[in-house]
């Protein structure tokens, strides 16, 4: 006798993609949301959570890494297993990370904004010594872009495990000592209550003059207000941006004017290659559970991601 397959609800707006992605990987589709066991979620966020949300409900496929917004908003419950895309994004969010690295090296910041001939001389990323706050997804992928440049890692981790390509990992409370011999420090961390504003005066004071930081994490993890004061009193060489706090950053926002600051409003994964990863992960997901294994990114409702 056939087992009964996984059944799911794609919604809450129609998408013939998904549909196919979650057939093939075996489960059936279900017209009716109480009839599921799972929910792809397609959109809507928190107000669609709870719109969708029954007793018979035991997992829920998020279309984003990020959950903050929706843990704050109340919107995920305990008796639900919520898996994010984390990770999925990995590899578009990493050449980002890099791009910015070599941007700011290369000073093609001020190059394009050049009308004249009028030579500045850069750095390399070759042989530098880069800190990544975060060894997630983000992180791990972007050791393994890095390794041609023949860098040095020092990762920065919650658990301080070792991680492939790393020089050393520590844990948070060692980020001071990280980002005092980094050359270059990449923000690859979630939006926790642990992580909130973790980059501050302290942290961007003990980075070195000729330092730049990156952030592909989130806005929040910095504080804004440290920040912008170390760009403007050259306590760092510059500043990637992808994600800002707040964000969107407003029309006038100190950081548009701040020296050596590249920020390019939270693009880092493109829309070309968002909808393979998220089909891409959803599928894997809907075969680990129908295998009986463990899906990939289950939300920690304590951790916060």
């Amino acid at each position: 006798m056939t087992a009964p397959s996984l059944r799911i609800f794609v919604g809450p707006q129609a998408d013939p993609d998904t549909v196919a992605a979650v057939s093939a990987a075996g489960a059936t589709v279900v017209d009716d949301v109480l009839d599921a066991e799972m929910v792809v979620l397609t959109g809507g966020g928190a107000a669609a959570l709870r719109e969708l949300d029954h007793p018979g409900l035991r997992h829920v496929q998020l279309p984003g890494a990020g959950v903050e917004k929706l843990i704050s908003d109340g919107a995920l419950r305990r008796g639900v297993t919520y898996l994010s895309a984390v990770g999925a994004y990995g590899p578009a969010c990493a050449e980002h990370a890099l791009a910015l690295m070599l941007a700011l090296a290369r000073r093609l910041d001020e190059y394009v904004q050049g009308r004249r001939w009028d030579r500045v001389d850069g750095t390399t990323v070759f042989g530098s010594r880069v800190c990544i706050a975060g060894a997630g997804g983000i992180g791990q992928e972007l050791i393994r872009l890095l390794r041609p440049f023949g860098v040095t890692v020092d990762a920065v981790s919650r658990t301080g495990h070792p991680i492939e390509g790393a020089h050393r990992v520590l844990t948070p409370d060692r980020l001071l000592d990280a980002v005092s011999e980094a050359d270059f420090v990449v923000n690859a961390l979630p939006d926790t209550p642990a992580t909130r504003a973790m980059f501050g005066r302290e942290e961007l004071t003990a980075m070195k003059t000729s330092a730049y930081l990156v952030n592909v994490g989130r806005g929040p993890t910095i504080d804004t207000t440290a920040l912008v004061t170390a760009l403007e009193s050259n306590s760092i060489a510059g500043a990637g941006l992808d994600v800002t706090d707040p964000e969107p950053l407003p029309d006038g926002h100190p950081l548009w004017s701040t020296p050596r600051t590249i920020i390019t409003c939270h693009t880092a994964n493109p829309g070309v290659l968002i909808r393979p990863a998220r089909l891409e992960r959803t599928a894997e997901n809907v075969r680990r559970i129908i295998a009986g294994e463990e899906p990939i990114g289950v939300v920690d409702l304590d951790r916060g991601y």
